[in-house]
C-alpha cells in the first residue's frame, strides 16, 4: 500500500506546484478518517488540491461557495412534491459526495454550519425529519479566509474540534510561483490532471489498514502528556480535548502508514502536533499580551514534554 500511496501523492502534485508537505498531510488526514480545514488567503491552490484529490481517488466531488444567504438546505437537500405521485421527493444538497469542498465557511450563517456539523461527525443528515447516510468515504475540505473579516461569522469551538487538521498552503516560492506562469504560456503544453489512482473502495480498505497501526502504551501515554500540558498551561485559557488527543493518534498512525511502518513512533506525533492542536486551543490574556501565538506556545510543549524511547 506504501506504493499505492506514492502514485496518489505524485499525481496530486501534478497539478498542485510545490506544496508537498501539505499535500502528504491532507492526504493523511484522509487516511486518518478526518477532515480539513485550510485557513489560506484565496487563489493559492485550495480548489485544485481538492480535484486532484478527487481524480486521484475516484472520488465524487462537491464545491460550495458560502456567502450569507447559503442555506441548510443547500448543504443537506430537500423535498419537493411530485407532480405524479405528489409525494415529497428528495433532491439531494451539496454535501452528498465524497470529497466537499465548502469554500469561505466561516461567512455563511451559524444554522448552516451547524447543519454541515451533523454531516462531518455522523455521516448523515436529516431532511424532514428522515435521516439518510451519505456512503462512505465522506471528506470535508474547508476553507476560511484569515484577513477576510468583514460579513464573517466566527466558527464555534465546538465546530473547529471536528476538524482534524488546520492547514495553510500559502503562497509559493518564486521558483514555484515561475513554474506556476511558464506552464500557463500560449503555446504551452497543456496542465496535466490527476489521474485516477484507486477507487473510493480501495481508499476503505487503506483506511481500514492504517486503524490497524499498533500505538504502544509508551506512545499513548506521550499523547496524552501532550495533550494535559495544554490544558495546564498558563499561555492556554482552552486546552486540547480527548477529541484531539485522538485526532493525534489517528494522524499519527496514518505518517507511520505512509512510511510503511506497523507501529507509531514519537516523531509521527511530533510532525503533526501543530496541526491537530492550533485551532482547538485559545491564548490566554497573558500570552496575547506578550505577542505569542499558538504555534509559539504548541512549539514550546512539543519541546518540554520528552519523548519515550520505544520497546515495541
Amino acid at each position: 500500500m506504501q506504493e499505492i500511496s506514492q502514485r496518489i501523492l505524485k499525481e496530486v502534485k501534478k497539478t498542485v506546484i510545490g506544496k508537498d508537505d501539505i499535500v502528504r498531510k491532507v492526504y493523511m488526514t484522509i487516511l486518518a478518517g478526518g477532515h480539513i480545514l485550510l485557513e489560506d488567503i484565496p487563489g493559492v491552490g485550495k480548489t485544485t488540491l481538492a480535484l486532484a484529490f478527487a481524480r486521484a481517488m475516484a472520488l465524487r466531488f462537491r464545491r460550495l461557495q458560502f456567502t450569507p444567504d447559503v442555506t441548510p438546505s443547500d448543504i443537506t437537500g430537500y423535498s419537493v412534491p411530485d407532480p405524479a405521485t405528489g409525494k415529497l421527493q428528495y433532491r439531494p444538497g451539496a454535501a452528498v459526495c465524497n470529497l466537499f469542498l465548502g469554500d469561505e465557511i466561516n461567512r455563511a450563517s451559524p444554522k448552516t454550519q451547524s447543519a454541515l456539523l451533523e454531516v462531518m461527525e455522523e455521516g448523515q443528515l436529516t431532511v424532514d425529519g428522515v435521516t439518510r447516510r451519505i456512503p462512505p468515504p465522506f471528506i470535508v475540505i474547508a476553507t476560511q479566509n484569515p484577513e477576510g473579516s468583514a460579513g464573517t461569522q466566527p466558527l464555534p469551538e465546538s465546530q473547529l474540534d471536528r476538524f482534524m487538521v488546520r492547514l495553510s498552503m500559502g503562497y509559493p516560492s518564486p521558483e514555484d510561483e515561475e513554474r506556476i506562469l511558464m506552464s500557463r504560456q500560449p503555446g504551452s503544453e497543456p496542465e496535466p490532471a490527476a489521474e485516477t489512482v484507486i477507487q473510493s473502495e480501495e481508499l476503505l480498505r487503506m483506511r481500514a489498514e492504517t486503524d490497524q497501526i499498533y500505538l504502544s502504551q509508551e506512545m499513548s501515554r506521550y499523547l496524552v502528556r501532550l495533550a494535559n500540558a495544554t490544558r495546564e498551561s498558563e499561555e492556554l485559557r482552552l486546552g486540547a480535548s480527548p477529541r484531539a488527543t485522538l485526532a493525534l493518534a489517528a494522524m499519527s498512525r496514518a505518517g507511520a502508514y505512509l512510511e510503511g511502518r506497523d507501529y507509531v513512533v514519537p516523531q509521527d506525533a511530533a510532525a503533526v502536533f501543530l496541526d491537530v492542536m492550533s485551532h482547538r486551543v485559545k491564548l490566554s490574556a497573558k500570552a496575547r499580551i506578550s505577542g505569542k501565538t499558538a504555534f509559539d506556545v504548541l512549539a514550546e510543549i512539543l519541546r518540554a514534554v520528552p519523548q519515550p524511547a520505544l520497546h515495541k
